[in-house]
């Protein structure tokens, strides 16, 4: 079991509060929806989480290590952003040898969704090919905690069960923190439902105080 704890997290954007003295903790076998009108911070929040981007303050630990602010933690947490981010000229299969864990590569080489382009460099995929194979390799590489961005985003109705079961199957051994536009997709897949909002961050207790927030109508 792992766990993952961020505390008294802060930030300021353009001199205005956006993220004020949050808490998340997670550990191995949670889902928590992260939920949030456009603007409220959710892709900052997560990039602190990853370290790619710098809070003004936060008190973050994995386990019993403290991990400094803006310091990346890509073997234990990895971060999935709501763009493309593969590098253009490289080859799926070289990829997957790079950021999947050893004991995973041999099965993803055989994914259907995976299969059939080894050989194509990421700029020859279309945008929802090359999704399904970004949420593929996130989540089979070697971090304890994975944080999702809008993984549905660009994935056909007919491939959006494969993420899903794909996420399910993940977090048994890994903790997953998922935000989308398409919440109803997160919902089915989450444990606990986390709102942020007035740069709070809210533990709700169940879906229908969606409603009481303000997130839903």
């Amino acid at each position: 079991m792992h766990y993952l704890h961020v505390d008294s997290l802060t930030k300021t954007q353009n001199g205005v509060p956006l993220l004020n003295n949050l808490f998340i903790s997670c550990k191995t076998g949670d889902i928590i929806a992260l939920l949030g009108r456009n603007g409220t911070g959710k892709s900052t929040l997560l990039k602190i989480i990853f370290g790619s981007v710098k809070a003004d303050f936060k008190f973050q630990k994995i386990n019993t290590k403290i991990v400094k602010n803006g310091t990346l933690q890509h073997r234990r947490i990895q971060y999935l952003p709501q763009s493309n981010f593969l590098p253009k000229n490289a080859t799926i299969k070289k990829l997957l040898t790079v950021m999947c864990a050893k004991s995973e590569v041999k099965k993803l080489y055989t994914n259907p969704h995976i299969a059939p382009y080894l050989s194509s460099q990421v700029k020859e995929l279309s945008g929802g090919e090359l999704r399904i194979i970004e949420v593929l390799m996130i989540l089979n590489t070697e971090a304890a905690f994975i944080l999702l961005d809008e993984p549905f985003n660009g994935i056909s109705p007919i491939n959006v069960k494969t993420i899903s079961d794909a996420i399910r199957e993940k977090s048994a051994l890994k903790g997953i923190v998922i935000t989308d536009h398409n919440y109803e997709l997160v919902l089915e897949l989450a444990d606990s439902i986390r709102v942020l909002k007035n740069g709070s961050l809210l533990k709700l207790k169940d879906q229908n105080q969606l409603r009481e927030y303000g997130y839903i109508y």
